[in-house]
C-alpha cells in the first residue's frame, strides 16, 4: 500500500499499520515517548528505515508505529533504537 510521489522523487509510505491483520502484528514497531511537536513521519522514517522496508508509519500524539515487510525487520529496530535520544526524550 505505498504510492509512489514522482515530483519527490520519493516512495511515500502509508498511513496504515495493519492493526487488524494477525499476521502483521509481529512486523509492527511501537514507538513511545516520542515529542511528536518536533519529530515527524519522515524523521521516523529516515531513522528506521535502515532496518527494513517500512510499508506503514502512522503518528499520533506522544507515540507512532512503523510497519515493516517482516517481523526480523521490527526485532532488528526494536534492539537498536531502544532507549535512543530524539529530540530530548528517549524512545
Amino acid at each position: 500500500k505505498t504510492s509512489d510521489l514522482t515530483m519527490t522523487g520519493k516512495t511515500q509510505t502509508s498511513n496504515v499499520t495493519n492493526k487488524n491483520d494477525p499476521k502483521s502484528i509481529n512486523s509492527r514497531v511501537f514507538i513511545g515517548n516520542l515529542n511528536t511537536a518536533i519529530v515527524k513521519k519522515g524523521d521516523i522514517e529516515a531513522i528506521f528505515a535502515k532496518y527494513g522496508k517500512i510499508v506503514g508509519c502512522s503518528v499520533h500524539k506522544g507515540y507512532a508505529f512503523v510497519q515493516y515487510m517482516s517481523e526480523r525487520h521490527a526485532r532488528a529496530a526494536v534492539a537498536g533504537e531502544n532507549a535512543r535520544i530524539i529530540a530530548g526524550q528517549p524512545l
